[in-house]
Parts: structure tokens; sequence; C-alpha cells
């Protein structure tokens, strides 16, 4: 069965990247400290080695080569529109190219455990669940997983909102989809979450010890 990965991410310019962030840190360290988060995200997503990981860039097509070197990634660009509209179009484009099920994840999730991914796909492949959602601390979700792309999931959709998670999970319900949630995970937007993020893996290094 074949699975795809789609990691939605930016180049990682100053004022372009992690706003909320920035406000606290400043332009060139959120930019920096994203591009952090970015690298960690496909490192890990290489660990993935049954799924193919294709990351869609929010950039010019002329940036794309650029970007695909710099990284070493399989690349894309995202199409225009709203969030939930470069989303669908992602996972048509994964599900035309042959995947059965994917799942999209962001870039700012960096320390993501892989147990929830690979629980995603394993719902999906057993057709345990029609979709997979990952809740974030903030009301959305960090993970999306499918096993065919169902419009209604991507409109009428309060993007950026605490309300995402709840406006998607009733729309799946509408649609008569089997729906499963993962633990809660927290992404990196403000700088409290920067320093959730610390903290959780300063513990994780300490449990190690």
């Amino acid at each position: 069965m074949k699975k795809g990965l789609i990691v939605f991410a930016r180049e990682p310019l100053p004022g372009a990247v992690k706003t909320r962030l920035a406000a606290a840190v400043g332009d060139q360290a959120a930019a920096e400290l994203y591009e952090l988060m970015l690298r960690d995200t496909l490192k890990n997503s290489l660990q993935l080695s049954d799924v193919e990981t294709v990351v869609f860039w929010a950039c010019e097509e002329k940036t794309l080569p650029l970007l695909a070197e710099r990284y070493r990634c399989n690349s894309r660009c995202q199409v225009a529109g709203n969030l939930g509209q470069r989303m669908q179009a992602a996972f048509e484009k994964m599900f035309a190219d042959g995947c059965e099920i994917c799942c999209i994840i962001g870039s700012d999730a960096p320390d993501l455990p892989l147990t929830y991914i690979r629980d995603a796909y394993q719902l999906l492949a057993l057709l345990q669940s029609d979709a997979v959602f990952g809740p974030s601390l903030d009301g959305g979700y960090y993970l999306l997983g499918l096993r065919e792309v169902w419009p209604q999931l991507f409109a009428d959709i309060s993007w950026s909102t605490a309300d995402v998670l709840e406006q998607s999970l009733a729309a799946a319900q509408g649609l008569g989809l089997k729906t499963t949630l993962l633990p809660e995970w927290q992404d990196i937007d403000t700088i409290e979450d920067l320093h959730a993020f610390q903290e959780r893996n300063q513990l994780m290094v300490s449990g190690e010890n």
C-alpha cells in the first residue's frame, strides 16, 4: 500500500514565517528557529522509510528548484488560495500520484512523535478510520490523515482559529466518516509554545541520562 506524507512549509525568510513568535524574539531569530524546526521535521520524516514524503512549499515556482536542492527533498509548490484549498489540492495531487493513504503535517512541530504518524497510517490502512486527526492544543490539528479526498473537510472552516478541529470533526460527522483522534501535541507558534518545547525536550534528555 503506497503511503504519502505531505509536509507544508515556507522558505525561512525573516518577516515571512512565525510572525507571532517574531513578535517576541524578532524576525531574524524567528526565521532561524523556523529553519531548525523545518530541518528537524524533514530529518524525522526520513525515518518513515515506507512513506513517500513530499514538501509542498508556499513559494513561487522559480524558487522551487532552489528549495528542493537546499533541503534535499521531493518538492512541489502549494496552489494559491486559503489553507483549506491548499491542503485539498496537495492531497489530490498525492492521491493522483498513486498514494492510497496520505497524511499531512506542518513543519513547526519538530518533536512530534513518529509513533503518532505511524498510528495514523495503521488506522487508515486497516480501514478503522476514514479520517485521522491529530489535535493541537490551540484548537487546530497538527496532522490529518485520509483515505481519499472529501472536499467538505476543507470548506467553510475558520482557519487559524480555535474552532478548526471542532468544525472539521463536524464536517466529517456530516459526511458519515469514521474518525479517530490521536494524542494531543503542540506546535510552535508563540514564545510560550517555544518555552514549552524547550521544557518538554529538556525533560526528555534528562530522562535518558
